[in-house]
């Protein structure tokens, strides 16, 4: 199956990437890098992440 949605430019850079696409790998790599355990959650809409959910788990010894 094959995407063929119109792209929108407005948003695109130089090198081909929308501009979205790369704030939310950068959000989500700032979340990966402080996450130990735990999951995170995209919520998307119209090809767009609009929502970021962080779980966190603690993790405790006896």
């Amino acid at each position: 199956m094959t995407d063929q949605r119109p792209i929108d430019y407005r948003h695109a850079r130089a090198d081909g990437m929308r501009g979205d696409i790369v704030a939310s790998i950068d959000k989500v790599r700032d979340v990966l890098d402080q996450l130990r355990f735990g999951s995170i959650t995209l919520t998307v809409h119209d090809g767009r992440v609009v929502q970021i959910d962080v779980t966190e788990k603690t993790r405790l010894t006896a």
